[in-house]
């Protein structure tokens, strides 16, 4: 593996941040470094202090900085707390306790949230980060009010053959080039941000730990979920079938909306039509659903 330049990353990371403070939102960015036993987490926050609370989680090759096309629309009137998932690149640092088991990762969430002091809150993720959001509220449905899921990975079902094959060759020999090509071959040619295009990259090389991979929920376990749930698919999205996806999803989430967006591909969400995207997650959250507490 080539090695990595911790600083072309840091300054491309901090440019991407740089765009949460244009026009929109509510004040600048915070930031929180929260230590436990697995390191210490980075947690990028904006909104108003008297916000209801939102918790961002990123897809797996990203960082928090990644949302910067959303976080205005979300942060006008929501108080935003974007994590860097730890032992992946960003600015969360590990410890001495490495998260190698799915108990491990939801600890280490709960951890955040408690850092955070958000004992309830509305919980969204993309991709792998949906695939822990949802996981994450199966386990402790208390701690969250309502679940958005985007083009959620490994939840109602696997991934394309195809796309295995061509993210293959990353894996096993993450280069900035190769994440790039890999990012623009599932764009399917539609253009993606140069800003996040350069930080996806740099990330490919950044030195991270194993990422820990988890069993899909179970039918039964999905059933019994009575979180109000939104799960919105990137309708161009080559990472799987999106018409299974959605079908699963509202076959076993009995709270389940379901929203395609058309022309978006799975890693070009959730910056590509973000103010059609974070239209559709505001009014969600906005809606008294009849089964919240």
């Amino acid at each position: 593996m080539p090695s990595a330049d911790p600083t072309a990353f840091h300054t491309a990371y901090d440019t991407l941040l740089d765009r949460w403070t244009a026009p929109g939102g509510t004040g600048g960015v915070e930031r929180i470094d929260l230590a436990s036993a697995y390191g210490t987490t980075r947690v990028l926050v904006r909104g108003p202090a008297d916000g209801e609370p939102l918790v961002l989680l990123h897809g797996g090759g990203n960082t928090a900085a990644s949302w910067f096309a959303n976080i205005a629309d979300l942060s006008r009137e929501r108080r935003v707390h974007a994590v860097d998932r730890i032992g992946e690149a960003g600015r969360s640092r590990c410890g001495e306790r490495p998260i190698r088991t799915v108990p491990d990762l939801l600890d280490w969430l709960e951890g955040v949230l408690d850092g955070l002091g958000l004992d309830r809150t509305d919980l969204c993720g993309h991709s792998y980060g949906a695939w822990q959001a949802l996981t994450y509220a199966l386990r402790a449905p208390r701690r969250v009010r309502r679940l958005v899921l985007l083009d959620p990975t490994q939840c109602f079902a696997g991934f394309r053959p195809g796309y295995l094959l061509h993210a293959l060759p990353m894996l096993l020999r993450p280069t900035a080039r190769g994440a790039r090509a890999f990012l623009r071959w599932e764009a399917g040619g539609a253009k993606l941000d140069p800003g996040f295009l350069e930080l996806y990259g740099l990330a490919a090389e950044f030195p991270r730990r194993k990422v820990v991979v988890g069993k899909r929920p179970t039918a039964a376990q999905l059933q019994a979920c009575t979180l109000p749930t939104l799960v919105v698919l990137a309708g161009a999205s080559r990472a799987h079938d999106v018409r299974r996806v959605q079908a699963a999803a509202r076959e076993l989430l009995p709270q389940a909306e379901t929203v395609v967006l058309p022309g978006v591909s799975h890693h070009a969400m959730p910056a590509v039509r973000a103010g059609e995207l974070d239209r559709l997650i505001l009014e969600f959250l906005a809606t008294q659903h009849p089964v919240e507490a």
